[in-house]
């Protein structure tokens, strides 16, 4: 047994963070589902990026008929509609996952097998679907990686969404440890408050499209991506030491020094 604040996993979201999910995938699968709903409505870009403020799919669809009322006429359950709609949007999206359309961001993989040969658990905590989960570890990283997450928490596996910390408390429940032990990977404010809402104080932010300009103001690392050799990681918040990824190395000496175990 190690020292108790010694870092024994990484805990990932997944939207955003392990892959470009958002934009090229659940918001090209909620346009679909609305066509084949019949519905004229459209999501754009910049329409779904502010829709992002409100986690979970059933509750973005729900957020999106209450901000136009003319909408809600549409049903007399809307809450009934909202869940019917997100069925077929998952479906597509599975889909989506299936033909490999998704790729893992760069330097995802690489990191993940680095993480598993230093004996260094990995586990996940998403506001996604189990089934988005499963599809997108099989199929996004041209091999099956489903089996080296040893516990998977998602959003409709407990009472609240991020940023409440409730689906952290259960991956953390799960892998038997405590937040101290562990080092969060993320890519949103949503996700940074429930983490550390958690009591994970170490957390790593990879942004994207989406979340770039968000504030993260006690974060020790923001970086644009986890990088690789040949397409470095650019930092906006903190420094990697002059190399051009994000490796365990690092994550070490961000933990350590969040643990107070640094000075």
């Amino acid at each position: 047994m190690g020292m108790p604040s010694e870092l024994r996993a990484l805990i990932f979201d997944v939207d955003g963070t392990l892959a470009d999910t958002e934009r090229d995938g659940h918001r090209v699968a909620f346009n679909q589902a609305f066509a084949q709903a019949g519905l004229d409505w459209r999501w754009s870009e910049d329409l779904y990026g502010s829709l992002l403020d409100v986690t979970g799919g059933k509750e973005r669809i729900g957020a999106f008929i209450s901000r136009y009322p003319g909408l809600a006429g549409l049903s007399a359950d809307p809450a009934a509609f909202a869940a019917t709609l997100h069925r077929r949007k998952t479906q597509i999206f599975l889909d989506l996952l299936q033909t490999g359309a998704i790729p893992l961001r760069p330097g995802v993989k690489r990191l993940l097998a680095e993480a598993r040969s230093q004996g260094v658990r990995l586990a996940i905590a998403t506001t996604t679907a189990p089934e988005n989960v499963e599809s997108l570890l099989r199929y996004a990283a041209g091999a099956d990686l489903r089996g080296w997450f040893e516990a998977v928490a998602a959003g409709d596996e407990v009472p609240a969404k991020k940023p409440a910390p409730d689906v952290y408390r259960l991956a953390l429940q799960r892998l038997g440890l405590g937040p101290a032990q562990c080092l969060a990977v993320e890519d949103s404010d949503n996700g940074v408050v429930a983490c550390q809402g958690a009591g994970i104080a170490a957390v790593v932010v990879t942004v994207n499209a989406y979340t770039r300009d968000q504030g993260f103001p006690s974060v020790p690392l923001v970086i644009d991506s986890l990088g690789e050799a040949e397409s470095p990681a650019r930092p906006l918040r903190g420094n990697l030491g002059g190399q051009p990824f994000v490796d365990m190395a690092l994550l070490r000496r961000i933990h350590a020094e969040v643990q107070g175990l640094g000075r």
